[in-house]
């Protein structure tokens, strides 16, 4: 997977933490605290043992002896055990061969040689995570389990992978490009570019954030290696040999190049162990030449003007332009200046509050801010971007002119000390968070500073930079605008870049691609044409050919827990309405999460909906402006959201609960402060500021725009559901292309007044406690005060309560606690469709992109339906077995398979996808692959592996409980599916798709994303927007 610098892991925001909490040993902390710097283990010398309080974890640093390969163990009480390997990886072209190679690594090794062990192991284990991601100067390898035995499995396919791979030119073909008849069968047909990468790149390069991004590092940085695509320009990717991707492994792949990480509670000693034995051993020490040099400083700013594809659903055609100012800062390796400098660039654009936020986007000039913003420390030195989209061209020199005017009003006057301590509470608040995956999340934070030689100890010394920085705030109050006035006033390294589209942008690009398609074919004589064809059946052949995997590990159905455990609840109430408490670990902050039915909103309102609950805690309350707001937010709790909430019932498909979601968090001493906030947005939201709402309306237009290139698949998904079942027809208003078409609408317009109104009557629908039912996540000691905060804030705006009668009158009710009966009022009010009768419906948006998203989906059946376990099995065994293989591998697809979602819905899936009418054949291929049964007892047994890994993925203690308080599921309900899980038999799986996903059999729908069709535009059964 190709990881562009803008898409990298926030920093801090995803420090956070995750206990297995397992008493009566001696901790996995505790433990690792005792080796000494010089002790050897199993090749390793250890060199730094240091303990971290603040984030609960003690971090050990180790050399291997014979390659000097460097490894990080953090140890932590958290069973969800992660490894990691990465290597610097610096090309000097765009061919892609980093990414190219991370793809074909996977493909097969020495060890295990059959095709494709990393999707095979996807099925034989019970990892958590599992991916391989390639960075512009770094490519990483990283899984986490929670399972000793598949931790052990996983690791030896890992290493075998990277180091001993086969690397054979069929795999580089598939993976990397190819030039292949169309139809591989008909030497007649003409000869295209074809590969899982190749196809990846073109879908990327048809988003304007990631040509922008992409552009914005590669002027920036225009002498080494970040000059270059390291993904891969699709022009340039068939330049690459498969010589030339075997040169590169063997240059970058080495030990000598390899930075190992490794965390959670399972014993170091094994780990080192197993690399040294498996791997290290068979290497000696090199000296690898992939540093990356310092970017030569400029004499002189420089500007640069690129093009890309116009937005069909931007808020205004008329304004597409970007713009940005991006300054090179320093070496990423000097840790406390790195901090300094991402907490500075918080101070300049995060929030209203901040002085590019009012300069930029206020004035309404553009959009949003530009798609590259803020501090970036993924590259070897850092940069500071600042910029506007959705400009109009005549605004750009006046954009120029703000912001260097803007600088200087920084370097006058500072920042407010309250703006100041707001972004530490935030770091505060982000250091004690506890989240399910923190391993993936550590790995990815140090991997940029430690791969250019920093200390990643040092970065996790967080609490040290922030006592430091207040030190030097004490001693020079004027400490950060000296950073300002240095890094940016009188930093001539600053590049200017802008971006406008071009009408014809993708026109031309199918020029050059069939350009260089021309160059790559016309000098080929007719043998030369006909190897090219018997390649492609030898491809071909290969991918058709089942194949032996019993050299590969894997875990057992017995390896699987037969019990969940349970999560311990208790309902009470507070103020009259109901609540549910549980008590978890939360290192000393509470969540809340508060309920409020949408039963009684009107139908013409409902499209409204994600508009409100974007503003509604952003438009200012009571005494306080919005600014106001946002600085009191920031400084007392750990964010304040609201979203909306559709869930089906869990019994039947035509009955939903709708709502919307209040969430927020705090630290246990602010919980009176939280509490205060929530009650003024309660009692007196603003809805008087039409300016104010369109800069919201604008950027949020713009982010919807902006997503679809990125989760198309999702949109298809969600819309070929839209008329299955009433849940889908309200998800598709609230978070698919007709909210993303309603949106533009909405930005369009020249007077927002008319919406502005519309919020004080969603606000009396909506925020209300009429229907509404509350959670509090919190440790016991902390439950007893946030349970009484609770009550006097309910008691506040219960005082205020109006009954409504629902607008749709079929309202069921289902229990909430499950030791109650169903008529209790501890309970979830449904709608319930009586009248509803799902219909087929073949739906296709006309994009600009050269790739596509289809979707394929059929009305089954209900949660506590038996049948349902045997479709989620038969889901991943379809994938696994069958889609993969015709969509990725031979299709040339990045993605596709099949998913049975919550709302009883079986979708098929395909993500940037060359193909789209071929993939619904290839969709209706499986259902005939599966109904013949041609599948084995050990496929059953994988796709039930990859199902639990799914149901059994760690819960973070601020969501423990949640699954229950959303849905009615409660754990009770969770074991009885387990059960059916595990029951599944090769009857039930051919069964139930002869009863459901057969033609004929249940109801499906059908949507693709993509360009021009003409196989479409003819049909007229199709429907295109």
């Amino acid at each position: 997977m190709f990881r562009q610098t803008s898409a990298i892991i926030k920093r801090l925001r995803i420090l956070s933490r995750h206990h297995a909490w397992r008493y009566g040993s001696t901790t996995a902390t505790h433990r690792a605290m005792l080796y000494k710097p010089g002790q050897q283990i199993h090749g390793f010398t250890v060199t730094q043992v240091t303990a971290v309080p603040d984030l609960c974890l003690t971090a050990v640093k180790l050399t291997h002896d014979n390659t000097a390969a460097q490894y990080l163990h953090v140890a932590r009480d958290d069973s969800n055990n992660l490894f990691s390997v990465q290597f610097r990886t610096t090309p000097m072209d765009s061919t892609g061969v980093p990414h190219i190679l991370e793809h074909t690594v996977l493909c097969g090794s020495v060890k295990y040689p059959c095709r494709d062990p990393f999707f095979k192991m996807l099925n034989r284990s019970l990892s958590t995570f599992m991916n391989a991601f390639t960075a512009s100067d770094y490519t990483m390898y990283p899984f986490s389990t929670q399972n000793g035995k598949d931790f052990q499995n996983l690791l030896s396919v890992y290493l075998d992978a990277v180091f001993f791979p086969c690397l054979r030119e069929l795999d580089f073909r598939q993976e990397g490009w190819r030039l292949e008849n169309e139809d591989p069968t008909d030497p007649t047909s003409p000869l295209v570019f074809k590969g899982v990468v190749f196809n990846e790149m073109k879908g990327a390069f048809s988003d304007n954030e990631s040509i922008y991004a992409q552009q914005l590092q590669n002027r920036l940085y225009p002498d080494h290696t970040y000059a270059v695509v390291s993904g891969g320009e699709p022009l340039a990717i068939p330049d690459l040999t498969w010589d030339q991707l075997r040169s590169f492994h063997a240059t970058h792949y080495h030990p000598s190049n390899a930075r190992f990480f490794t965390y959670g509670d399972l014993p170091l000693e094994q780990h080192l162990q197993q690399i040294h034995e498996e791997a290290l051993s068979q290497f000696q020490r090199i000296k690898p030449n992939t540093a990356v040099p310092p970017q030569p400083r400029w004499e002189q700013p420089r500007e640069h003007h690129v093009t890309c594809g116009p937005d069909p659903l931007a808020p205004d055609p008329t304004r597409q332009n970007t713009l940005c100012m991006s300054y090179l800062l320093g070496d990423i390796t000097d840790t406390f200046e790195a901090f300094t400098l991402s907490l500075l660039s918080s101070l300049m654009v995060s929030g209203p509050n901040s002085p590019f936020y009012k300069a930029l986007i206020e004035p309404k000039m553009g959009t949003d801010f530009s798609s590259v913003v803020g501090y970036d420390g993924s590259t070897r030195q850092a940069s500071f971007t600042i910029g506007l989209q959705g400009m109009a061209e005549s605004d750009i020199e006046k954009v120029k002119s703000i912001i260097c005017h803007t600088v200087d009003d920084i370097i006058a006057h500072g920042f407010e000390e309250e703006r100041i301590e707001a972004q530490l509470h935030k770091i505060e608040v982000q250091m004690k968070h506890q989240s399910a995956n923190f391993g993936l999340a550590l790995a990815s934070y140090i991997a940029p500073c430690w791969n250019h030689e920093g200390d990643p100890v040092q970065l996790l010394q967080i609490g040290d930079n922030v006592a430091r920085l207040r030190r030097c705030l004490k001693d020079n109050p004027r400490y950060l605008q000296d950073k300002v006035r240095v890094y940016f006033k009188e930093n001539s390294h600053r590049l200017t870049l802008s971006m406008s589209p071009d009408e014809s942008y993708f026109v031309k690009r199918a020029e050059a691609e069939e350009l260089k398609l021309k160059q790559a074919t016309e000098g080929l004589s007719e043998s030369d044409k006909e190897e090219t064809y018997q390649k492609g059946l030898q491809l071909l052949s290969t991918q058709s050919q089942s194949q032996d995997v019993s050299c590969l590990p894997a875990l057992k159905i017995s390896d699987i827990e037969p019990i969940i455990p349970a999560t311990p609840v208790q309902m009470g109430r507070a103020g009259g309405l109901p609540v549910q408490y549980c008590e978890q670990p939360t290192n000393g902050v509470v969540y809340f999460r508060a309920l409020c039915s949408l039963n009684t909103l009107p139908e013409d309102l409902k499209i409204y909906v994600p508009l409100f609950c974007n503003v509604i805690t952003k438009l200012g309350c009571g005494d306080l402006d919005y600014r106001q707001q946002a600085q009191f937010m920031e400084l007392k709790t750990g964010g304040m959201s609201v979203y909306p909430h559709v869930v089906s019932d869990i019994e039947d498909l035509d009955a939903y609960e709708q709502g919307i979601l209040l969430s927020s968090s705090c630290l246990d001493r602010n919980l009176p402060d939280m509490f205060q906030l929530w009650m003024r947005i309660f009692d007196s939201p603003h809805f008087d500021d039409v300016e104010r709402l369109r800069v919201l309306v604008m950027s949020a237009a713009q982010e919807l725009s902006n997503g679809i290139a990125y989760s198309g698949h999702m949109y298809a998904m969600v819309r070929a559901a839209r008329t299955l079942s009433p849940v889908g027809d309200l998800q598709e208003t609230f978070g698919g292309m007709d909210q993303v078409a309603f949106m533009k609408r909405i930005a369009e317009q020249p007077d927002l007044t008319d919406v502005l109104r519309k919020l004080p009557r969603l606000k009396r629908h909506l925020i209300g406690t009429e229907s509404m039912r509350c959670s509090l996540n919190a440790t016991p000691q902390a439950m007893p005060a946030a349970s009484e905060q609770l009550e006097k804030f309910l008691g506040g705006v219960g005082t205020r309560r109006k009954d409504r009668k629902p607008v749709r009158p079929n309202v069921i009710e289902r229990t909430l606690d499950p030791c109650t009966d169903a008529g209790s009022d501890v309970s979830r009010k449904l709608v319930s469709e009586l009248n509803f009768k799902p219909f087929q419906m073949k739906t296709f948006f006309r994009l600009p992109f050269p790739v596509n998203y289809v979707s394929e989906c059929i009305r089954t059946v209900p949660f506590t339906h038996r049948d349902y376990a045997s479709l989620c099995v038969l889901a991943r065994l379809m994938t696994a077995k069958y889609l993969h293989g015709e969509i990725r591998e031979k299709g040339g697809a990045y993605g596709g398979g099949a998913r049975m979602d919550h709302g009883g819905l079986f979708a098929f899936y395909s993500y940037r996808d060359p193909r789209s009418v071929q993939t619904l054949s290839v969709f209706r291929g499986g259902v005939d692959w599966a109904k013949a049964g041609h599948f084995t007892q050990q496929d059953i047994d994988e796709a039930k592996l990859s199902v639990f890994s799914s149901v059994d993925a760690p819960v973070a203690p601020s969501d423990k409980g949640m699954t229950r308080f959303l849905s009615g599921v409660s754990d009770g309900l969770k074991q009885a599916h387990r059960e059916r899980l595990f029951a599944v038999s090769r009857k039930d799986l051919t069964d139930v798709t002869s009863r459901y996903l057969s033609q004929g059999q249940g109801t499906r729908s059908i949507a693709i994303l993509g360009p021009e069709n003409e196989t479409l535009k003819k049909d007229p059964s199709w429907v295109a927007k």
